[in-house]
């Protein structure tokens, strides 16, 4: 019966975001609602599991679910997109873009255009990216004659496997507070997994589609471009940009505090009073205030609008991904506490499914059926916490192998798969074979990696 729940859950899910066209954050939570009083319904006089035997544990289960999810990404996800909000205000991303395409010229435009969308993907919203990038992706295809659909899709590909992996974004925050593991250890092979993602699903994969595209002869209308970039010149700054280097340390400052309080664990003495200052200053909260301070301070001269200003524009940018978040969070509690979470494990146990195959999976159906990378993972984290921990694999790759689930498979029921069409105008087919085919060349060529990376867990530094 809870796996009838379950379903009709997830059915009543999708109808909320897709049909009636609800938000998604209220979404979450009428199905965390229904969710928990069907499940009092199937099992009366409480025979619920877990003692969940009330209309009053429900509603207790859902607030705490939601404020620990919130605990736990909160800030570093406020301030990470302050922190992008400086780079991008001062053109330092724009600065960092030109320096990659200058190193590697333009017949490697396709690894310039993957890896700047890697690094941009970290502070800055897909969509910013979108719009930063598209204009000058076009202009690349015009002049090069590169596939407009591998190029979209590598940058795409690459901005998401940041999103869905590396911190100070809010899913890979929500998933390692979820599974309780360290957010340093996380974020270093984290990093090395989204690479790959990126460099198989956008370059490898980018550059076969850009082959079928020139042997069919494919053409790409860019007829509208000159106007589009006279409107983007309009806008421009009149104010110097920052150079790519200063830019790319505003980005480092706080991933070299964090990874520094994370690693000094392994060698530096316990009572050692080095290791407890590193360890504060390693503290993702301390590390990304850090951060948006050094980086106010170095994109000042830089900016035309205050501090202040900026600042105020993240906060509210933010608002909404948090609240999804913490609904996610929370629906994804509710299938905790009530059972079902333990139902759905379980029966993929039984199918002898290996533990990173199953975070995988359970990922990349909600992922599909949602098509958000941020409730997909939330939910997931929440369902499989549990199994990981009882597995004897680490919780460090079982989270990993999780945001491997939440790239790809992108359907139109997902706002980034018209976001994609829109700026980099492909058509729907077209989108599809450059984003969301690519996409799961990414996710699955990460599950790979993090099931090579397990039989070395022994030997391998914060995996034992």
């Amino acid at each position: 019966m809870l796996l009838l729940v379950f379903l009709i859950s997830i059915a009543a899910l999708l109808l909320c975001i897709i049909k009636v066209k609800l938000n998604p954050f209220v979404a979450l939570l009428v199905c965390a609602y229904g969710t928990g009083i069907m499940t009092l319904a199937t099992y009366a006089k409480g025979l619920a599991p877990d003692g969940f035997s009330s209309l009053a544990d429900v509603t207790n289960c859902i607030t705490n679910n939601f404020g620990s999810t919130l605990g736990s990404i909160g800030i570093v996800t406020g301030l990470g997109v302050m922190l992008g909000m400086f780079m991008y205000e001062s053109g330092g991303i724009d600065s960092i873009v030109d320096k990659v395409l200058k190193a590697v010229g333009p017949k490697r435009s396709q690894y310039a255009v993957s890896v700047a969308g890697f690094i941009t993907g970290i502070p800055v919203f897909g969509d910013v990216v979108y719009i930063m990038f598209a204009p000058m992706l076009r202009v690349l295809s015009r002049k090069t004659g590169y596939s407009m659909a591998a190029y979209g899709g590598a940058l795409a590909i690459a901005t998401t496997c940041t999103f869905a992996l590396v911190l100070p974004t809010a899913p890979p925050l929500a998933v390692a507070g979820a599974m309780k593991i360290n957010v340093g250890i996380f974020f270093f092979y984290a990093l090395i997994s989204a690479f790959i993602g990126m460099f198989m699903g956008g370059i490898v994969y980018g550059g076969i589609v850009n082959r079928q595209d020139q042997k069919a002869g494919k053409s790409w209308d860019f007829s509208d471009l000159d106007a589009e970039l006279s409107e983007n010149a309009s806008k421009a700054s009149h104010k110097p940009k920052m150079g790519a280097v200063a830019a790319l340390s505003i980005l480092l400052v706080p991933i070299i505090l964090i990874l520094a309080g994370s690693f000094s664990a392994f060698l530096l003495p316990k009572d050692s009073n080095v290791l407890k200052i590193l360890t504060f200053l390693g503290d993702k909260n301390v590390a990304m205030t850090i951060g948006v301070l050094y980086g106010a301070f170095l994109s000042r001269p830089h900016l035309d609008r205050s501090i202040t200003e900026i600042m105020n524009d993240g906060a509210d940018k933010i608002g909404l991904v948090l609240l999804i978040t913490g609904a996610g969070g929370a629906y994804g509690g509710v299938l905790k506490a009530c059972g079902i979470a333990n139902v759905i494990t379980d029966g993929l146990q039984g199918l002898h499914m290996p533990v990173l195959v199953m975070c995988f999976a359970i990922a990349q159906v909600l992922r599909i059926a949602t098509g958000s990378t941020t409730v997909s993972l939330t939910t997931t984290a929440a369902i499989v916490s549990s199994a990981a921990a009882a597995s004897g694999i680490s919780p460090v790759l079982c989270a990993v192998a999780v945001c491997a689930g939440g790239i790809g498979l992108s359907l139109p029921n997902d706002s980034g798969f018209w976001a994609v069409s829109r700026f980099f105008h492909l058509n729907e087919v077209d989108t599809i074979r450059g984003w969301t085919i690519g996409g799961f060349v990414a996710g699955i060529s990460i599950l790979l990696f993090t099931c090579a990376l397990s039989l070395f867990q022994g030997f391998l530094p914060g995996l034992s």
